[in-house]
């Protein structure tokens, strides 16, 4: 992975990823590196179940105070398609790879969850329905278009978007 043009915008650091194929391996992460993917831990969660060995999470409280409980959220959702995740009270542990099975899941009308849970579900076995899904409009308008340019069929509510 390489980060090209790098740069600062409202405070955040910004830049264009260019990424290669490369297999997924369990990180263990705490401290400063939490506070800056605080909102990326949703999705970060479905990559761990996909990583080969332990992945590790502490410091990472916050989560519990976001739109939803996303530790609890996360876990109980992710739980419904198969996954091992045990919650501690600052963070996560998984290991990894794990198979997701399809099952009906809830977005909790939370962008960040319902938006990794449709990544999940595109490695799922099987279909997954997830409900509450609309809510990612909140931060990604044309999310799910975006998913069907790429070749992905999220099954929404019970409807095919």
């Amino acid at each position: 992975m390489k980060v090209l043009n790098e740069g600062v915008q409202a405070g955040e650091p910004v830049g264009d990823i260019r990424v290669r194929h490369a297999l997924l391996k369990g990180v263990a992460i705490s401290g400063e590196t939490v506070v800056r993917m605080i909102d990326e831990f949703p999705v970060f969660m479905v990559a761990a179940l996909c990583a080969e060995g332990e992945t590790v999470v502490r410091d990472a409280e916050e989560l519990r105070v976001k739109e939803t409980d996303r530790l609890a959220v996360m876990t109980q959702e992710l739980s419904k398609l198969g996954a091992k995740i045990t919650e501690t009270p600052d963070g996560f542990r998984v290991i990894g790879p794990q198979t997701l099975i399809g099952a009906h899941v809830d977005g909790h009308d939370d962008h960040r969850v319902a938006m990794s849970l449709a990544v999940a579900s595109l490695v799922a076995e099987g279909e997954t329905i997830l409900h509450d899904a609309r809510c990612a409009a909140d931060s990604f308008p044309s999310f799910y278009e975006t998913l069907a340019q790429l070749g992905a069929q999220p099954v929404i509510g019970g409807e095919n978007l």
